[in-house]
């Protein structure tokens, strides 16, 4: 018998579940992406929307400026300080306004998207969410080539058809794109269990940078020339990624007759507190003559002694195990955990989406490069992003503190933010590294509460097993965030005008904020782990 080919013996080594697995993780991954790339224009196109004046120019100065751009054609009532009416000198609180708008209606539907989604199929809504944002998104870069100049027609629906054809954009935008983030680490959740999933969600989280990184690049190409197609262009990305979505997502393995979880070893994996828990639910298990499934382990004591179980304090979840009954919002607030990991998202993700909408910005001010060049540098703190939820997840698998790696993070970014603050107004030497250390403390906790924390949150002992609660525990823990990502722009757009050190005061302040929030979580994790050692030395 002739031996295989190599290319063969490779697809042979796995699994048909293993293959399935992989599908469904590199296609929610692109997914996303395509989520954040169509989120990153606004923040390159800022740059095009407000210009530093050239000034009163005689003709044959203006001419000699008019050849200069050629062949770009400026649009009629553009003005040589921008794109009205952001040519103004209030240009940053219209520009945060603006940012407000799309986070604030974000913020809002996430709560609502949540409780939609565990009672809809994850495909159809997902499907609808993505072809109505890639329309939305396309629908703000109309404002370029019908010339709209009113700010409110960029934030406000109004009730004509000719209006509603570009102001719904930020808010409607805002309010579709929230199908986004429960569907995809609802799916993602049901095909990955719990081992090793802070590295496994790290890799997948990087789908945010990524798309951001694309979603720079490509506004950035056409910004300068003509920045409507900056975003009609990723607009369309979404909408054929939707197409895709319906085409091809499998909400569940057993939908494909796929195991519901990926084999592991014996050993199941203990996260945080849940490591000096080991001896109840095993008596547990005896009592109820079944045996404990690793994948509903215990994230966080739900009392001061470690070594209480939590199987007698149950979630209301409707009809259990083998029901179909979602979980209700109040249910979800209950499961231990949930509002400490909400709450100190508000604070991390307010860091993070500051410097979203308005790194390319400050990079232009501060490095004085032209709005395509400090699109093209900005991507740098995401590609840092990568690596920070990369490192995150693999620290909390190994050390199986979720909290305690999230608080070691923020503990060192608020120093390291005041430094980028210092040293970037060195050179672009020093700014290009602190933008790759800054992305990742920056990201690294943003990432693993909303992936892996949130799944573990979502599938909690408590819950006895309902697997119809993940989307709504991840919608408040991402809603709750987004409250943070809609004040952080906002804010940075009323505080800039003051200068950007305060700016990046804030930005430490929120980050001190987001720590101190977990540290009771981080002291029962460090409890825990002492009572375990004493008891492994008696």
């Amino acid at each position: 018998m002739a031996q295989l080919p190599p290319g063969i013996r490779f697809i042979t080594s796995f699994s048909r579940d293993q293959w399935y697995r992989a599908f469904i993780f590199s296609l929610t991954f692109l997914l996303y992406a395509s989520f954040h790339l169509s989120r990153k224009p606004i923040s390159i196109v800022k740059g095009e929307l407000h210009k530093h004046c050239v000034g009163q120019v005689e003709l044959d100065s203006y001419k000699e400026y008019a050849a200069q751009i050629q062949p770009v054609k400026k649009p009629f009532n553009a003005s040589q300080c921008g794109w009205a009416p952001f040519d103004k000198s209030n240009y940053k609180q219209l520009l945060g306004a603006l940012d407000y708008s799309f986070l604030c209606a974000y913020a809002v539907g996430m709560y609502l998207s949540g409780l939609i989604g565990e009672r809809l199929p994850i495909r159809y809504y997902l499907t609808g969410g993505m072809l109505a944002s890639g329309l939305f998104t396309a629908m703000f870069g109309l404002g370029y080539f019908y010339n709209v100049h009113n700010l409110w027609f960029y934030i406000m629906a109004q009730m004509s058809v000719k209006r509603f054809k570009v102001t719904q954009s930020p808010i409607a935008n805002g309010l579709v794109q929230t199908t986004g983030w429960p569907s995809v680490v609802t799916c993602i959740g049901n095909w990955f269990g719990k081992g090793r999933r802070g590295l496994i969600m790290g890799v997948w989280n990087s789908h945010t940078s990524v798309g951001n990184i694309l979603g720079s690049l490509i506004a950035a190409y056409w910004v300068s020339t003509c920045w409507g197609l900056s975003f009609v262009v990723p607009g369309v990305v979404v909408a054929v990624m939707g197409v895709v979505c319906f085409l091809f997502l499998i909400e569940h393995p057993k939908d494909v007759s796929c195991s519901c979880t990926p084999s592991s070893s014996s050993k199941s994996f203990l996260n945080g507190a849940s490591r000096c828990r080991i001896q109840m639910p095993t008596l547990n298990a005896k009592e109820n003559g079944k045996p404990q499934d690793p994948e509903v382990q215990h994230l966080l004591t739900d009392s001061e002694n470690c070594s209480v179980s939590l199987s007698s304090s149950t979630v209301a979840t409707g009809e259990g195990r083998h029901g179909t009954s979602a979980i209700s919002f109040l249910g979800a607030l209950r499961i231990p955990g949930v509002v400490e990991f909400s709450l100190c998202l508000l604070f991390a993700k307010l860091v993070s989406y500051t410097f979203l909408f308005w790194l390319p910005l400050y990079i232009t001010n501060v490095e004085h490069l032209d709005a395509k060049r400090a699109g093209d540098l900005s991507t740098l703190f995401d590609v840092g992003g990568i690596f920070g939820g990369i490192l995150a997840g693999l620290i909390s698998d190994r050390l199986e503190k979720r909290a305690s790696t999230c608080g070691m993070m923020l503990l060192l970014a608020a120093p390291t933010l005041y430094m980028f603050s210092a040293v970037s107004k060195m050179g672009l030497e020093a700014t290009v590294v602190m933008l790759l250390i800054s992305g990742a403390l920056v990201n690294g906790p943003y990432a693993l509460i909303t992936t892996a924390v949130s799944a573990d949150l979502g599938t909690h002992k408590s819950l006895k097993g309902n697997a119809r609660a993940l989307s709504t525990v991840t919608a408040i823990i991402d809603g709750t965030g987004s409250v943070g990502a809609a004040l952080g722009p906002l804010l940075a757009g009323l505080i800039s005008p003051s200068g950007w050190n305060n700016v990046f005061y804030m930005l430490m302040v929120a980050d001190a904020c987001a720590l101190l929030l977990l540290l009771r979580l981080i002291q029962k994790e460090l409890q825990c782990h002492a009572d375990h050692s004493l008891f492994k030395e008696h």
